[in-house]
């Protein structure tokens, strides 16, 4: 089940749309209300929602400026505005904002539905890339695009390295496996992916490790050993220095982006 908050001053049409998305929904999602916009922001503050939809023209707290307030919060909702006043300041501000539309009163059931259906697979998507962006190592990213300019040398030395995590890979042993002087290679791979050949190592590593650590079920231990460490007490301690967190808040962080945040 996804949230959604409905936020309007105006009875009937907080009830109406109420009652429509909850028609709507059949019990697959979770409906609330607020009647104004302070009461709105106080229950997000403790509260996660999915979907925001709100009008624009409150007391005390407007529609827009509550989607200001929240726009800051670690896991801010997405946004549906209605107004009865087509003004275009208001609807040119909700797209700073990144607000997914902007309908206008009286409201149309059939256009309102859609426009939360829109809204919950935009946040469906935002998810998934957020969950993406902490597999992905931007540096790791970078010399797999750089990768068609490399000399042969450093591809073969990155497919020998991917192939062999596991195992203890020295940067003499990966010169002698190239026939290559070791400063020399220790040279060129600097020089042409931005990473010495122990970070290069330690990045792939970790990287290794934090799929393993979002598709399955393996144990601290068992993915130290899988991406190369002998003790799960230094891979945790390698892993910690990189991403700032631990291996377990790790994978508890992607366990609960793939939850939805679901309450």
């Amino acid at each position: 089940m996804k949230t959604i908050l409905i936020v309007d001053d105006e009875p009937r049409t907080r009830e109406g749309v109420c009652k429509t998305l909850k028609a709507w929904s059949l019990g697959r999602h979770h409906i609330e209300t607020a009647s104004s916009g302070v009461e709105a922001l106080a229950w997000l503050q403790e509260n996660d929602a999915n979907l925001l939809v709100t009008d624009i023209r409150m007391p005390e707290l407007g529609g827009l400026d509550l989607v200001e307030r929240i726009s800051g919060m670690a896991h801010p909702p997405v946004v549906i505005l209605i107004s009865g006043h087509p003004e275009f300041d208001y609807a040119h501000k909700a797209l700073q904002f990144g607000v997914v539309e902007y309908l206008l009163k009286p409201l149309d059931k059939i256009k309102l539905v859609q426009a939360v259906e829109l809204a919950l697979a935009r946040e469906e998507n935002m998810n998934r890339i957020q969950r993406m962006e902490k597999l992905v190592d931007s540096k790791l990213m970078g010399t797999a695009q750089q990768d068609k300019v490399y000399s042969v040398q450093v591809r073969e030395a990155i497919r020998y390295l991917d192939e062999h995590l596991p195992e203890s890979v020295t940067m003499s042993e990966m010169a002698d496996h190239l026939h290559m002087n070791a400063s020399y290679f220790s040279v060129l791979f600097k020089e042409q992916t931005g990473l010495t050949y122990s970070e290069y190592l330690t990045r792939r590593r970790v990287q290794l490790a934090k799929e393993l650590l979002a598709n399955t079920r393996l144990s601290i231990a068992e993915i130290a050993e899988r991406v190369g460490y002998q003790t799960a007490k230094y891979f945790v301690k390698v892993f910690r220095a990189l991403e700032a967190v631990s291996p377990s808040q790790f994978r508890q962080g992607i366990m609960d982006s793939k939850e939805d945040r679901i309450q």
